[in-house]
Protein backbone atom coordinates (compact mmCIF):
# COMPACT_ATOMS: atom_id res chain seq x y z
CA UNK A 1 0.00 0.00 0.00
CA UNK A 2 1.44 3.42 -0.88
CA UNK A 3 2.41 5.93 1.78
CA UNK A 4 0.99 9.42 1.45
CA UNK A 5 1.69 12.68 3.26
CA UNK A 6 -0.68 15.56 2.57
CA UNK A 7 -0.81 19.04 4.04
CA UNK A 8 -2.29 22.44 3.24
CA UNK A 9 -0.84 25.90 3.50
CA UNK A 10 -2.53 29.29 3.11
CA UNK A 11 -2.06 30.83 -0.32
CA UNK A 12 0.65 33.28 0.67
CA UNK A 13 4.34 33.46 -0.21
CA UNK A 14 5.40 33.51 3.44
CA UNK A 15 4.16 29.91 3.79
CA UNK A 16 6.38 28.49 1.01
CA UNK A 17 9.30 27.78 3.42
CA UNK A 18 6.93 25.79 5.66
CA UNK A 19 5.90 23.69 2.65
CA UNK A 20 9.57 22.96 1.91
CA UNK A 21 10.10 21.89 5.54
CA UNK A 22 7.06 19.57 5.50
CA UNK A 23 8.26 17.96 2.27
CA UNK A 24 11.83 17.54 3.54
CA UNK A 25 10.58 15.95 6.78
CA UNK A 26 8.25 13.50 4.99
CA UNK A 27 11.07 12.46 2.68
CA UNK A 28 13.47 11.96 5.59
CA UNK A 29 10.85 9.89 7.46
CA UNK A 30 10.62 7.62 4.39
CA UNK A 31 14.39 7.37 4.03
CA UNK A 32 14.50 9.42 0.83
CA UNK A 33 17.75 11.35 0.96
CA UNK A 34 20.56 12.87 -1.04
CA UNK A 35 20.01 14.22 -4.54
CA UNK A 36 16.50 12.86 -4.88
CA UNK A 37 15.37 14.61 -1.69
CA UNK A 38 16.95 17.82 -2.97
CA UNK A 39 15.22 17.48 -6.37
CA UNK A 40 11.80 16.78 -4.84
CA UNK A 41 12.15 19.61 -2.31
CA UNK A 42 13.23 22.10 -4.97
CA UNK A 43 10.38 20.98 -7.24
CA UNK A 44 7.92 21.38 -4.37
CA UNK A 45 9.28 24.87 -3.76
CA UNK A 46 8.73 25.82 -7.41
CA UNK A 47 5.24 24.29 -7.69
CA UNK A 48 4.04 25.79 -4.40
CA UNK A 49 5.49 29.18 -5.34
CA UNK A 50 3.62 29.01 -8.65
CA UNK A 51 0.39 28.09 -6.89
CA UNK A 52 0.56 30.90 -4.33
CA UNK A 53 1.67 33.41 -6.96
CA UNK A 54 -0.79 32.65 -9.75
CA UNK A 55 -3.94 31.38 -8.00
CA UNK A 56 -6.59 34.09 -8.26
CA UNK A 57 -8.98 32.59 -5.70
CA UNK A 58 -9.11 34.72 -2.54
CA UNK A 59 -8.40 33.09 0.81
CA UNK A 60 -7.44 29.83 -0.88
CA UNK A 61 -5.28 27.04 0.44
CA UNK A 62 -2.68 25.11 -1.50
CA UNK A 63 -2.57 21.35 -0.99
CA UNK A 64 0.72 19.49 -1.22
CA UNK A 65 0.77 15.71 -1.44
CA UNK A 66 3.64 13.24 -1.56
CA UNK A 67 2.99 9.61 -2.44
CA UNK A 68 5.60 6.87 -2.21
CA UNK A 69 4.54 3.78 -4.13
CA UNK A 70 7.02 1.12 -5.14
CA UNK A 71 9.87 2.58 -7.17
CA UNK A 72 8.15 5.94 -7.65
CA UNK A 73 7.55 9.10 -5.65
CA UNK A 74 4.86 11.54 -6.79
CA UNK A 75 4.68 15.17 -5.71
CA UNK A 76 1.39 16.93 -6.33
CA UNK A 77 0.42 20.55 -5.67
CA UNK A 78 -3.21 21.62 -5.99
CA UNK A 79 -4.98 24.96 -5.86
CA UNK A 80 -8.60 25.99 -6.53
CA UNK A 81 -7.86 28.10 -9.63
CA UNK A 82 -8.70 25.23 -11.99
CA UNK A 83 -8.74 27.26 -15.18
CA UNK A 84 -5.31 28.85 -14.87
CA UNK A 85 -3.17 26.03 -16.19
CA UNK A 86 0.61 25.86 -15.97
CA UNK A 87 2.70 26.25 -19.10
CA UNK A 88 6.39 26.29 -19.79
CA UNK A 89 7.67 29.78 -20.38
CA UNK A 90 10.79 30.91 -22.20
CA UNK A 91 11.81 33.95 -20.16
CA UNK A 92 14.22 36.53 -21.46
CA UNK A 93 17.60 36.92 -19.76
CA UNK A 94 16.42 39.98 -17.83
CA UNK A 95 13.17 38.44 -16.56
CA UNK A 96 13.19 37.65 -12.86
CA UNK A 97 10.79 34.68 -12.97
CA UNK A 98 9.36 32.16 -15.37
CA UNK A 99 11.86 29.33 -14.94
CA UNK A 100 10.14 27.23 -12.29
CA UNK A 101 8.37 24.73 -14.53
CA UNK A 102 11.48 24.29 -16.68
CA UNK A 103 13.37 23.47 -13.49
CA UNK A 104 10.71 20.94 -12.44
CA UNK A 105 10.80 19.41 -15.94
CA UNK A 106 14.58 19.06 -15.67
CA UNK A 107 14.51 17.52 -12.17
CA UNK A 108 11.53 15.17 -12.46
CA UNK A 109 11.20 12.07 -14.62
CA UNK A 110 7.81 13.35 -15.75
CA UNK A 111 5.44 16.17 -14.89
CA UNK A 112 2.04 17.43 -15.91
CA UNK A 113 -1.29 18.68 -14.66
CA UNK A 114 -4.94 17.72 -14.48
CA UNK A 115 -8.13 19.63 -13.88
CA UNK A 116 -10.83 18.54 -11.50
CA UNK A 117 -14.19 20.25 -10.98
CA UNK A 118 -12.87 22.61 -8.30
CA UNK A 119 -9.08 22.44 -8.52
CA UNK A 120 -6.04 22.01 -10.68
CA UNK A 121 -3.28 19.59 -9.73
CA UNK A 122 0.28 19.94 -10.95
CA UNK A 123 2.34 16.78 -10.44
CA UNK A 124 5.90 15.58 -10.80
CA UNK A 125 7.07 11.95 -10.75
CA UNK A 126 10.47 10.80 -9.56
CA UNK A 127 11.96 7.31 -9.82
CA UNK A 128 13.75 6.08 -6.74
CA UNK A 129 17.38 5.38 -7.54
CA UNK A 130 20.61 4.76 -5.66
CA UNK A 131 20.42 5.39 -1.93
CA UNK A 132 16.71 6.26 -2.16
CA UNK A 133 15.80 2.78 -3.43
CA UNK A 134 15.81 1.82 0.24
CA UNK A 135 12.97 4.23 0.94
CA UNK A 136 10.41 2.57 3.11
CA UNK A 137 6.68 2.86 3.32
CA UNK A 138 5.76 3.34 6.98
CA UNK A 139 3.91 0.35 8.42
CA UNK A 140 1.55 2.50 10.46
CA UNK A 141 2.75 1.25 13.83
Amino acid sequence: MPATETFRIPKHRRHVPAARQYVRKALADWGVTDELADAVTLSANELVTNAVTHCRVSFAHVMVSLTLCGPELVLEVADPDRDRLPRLHDPGPDEEGGRGLALVAALADDWGHRQEPYAKHVWARFRLTGASEGARVPDGS
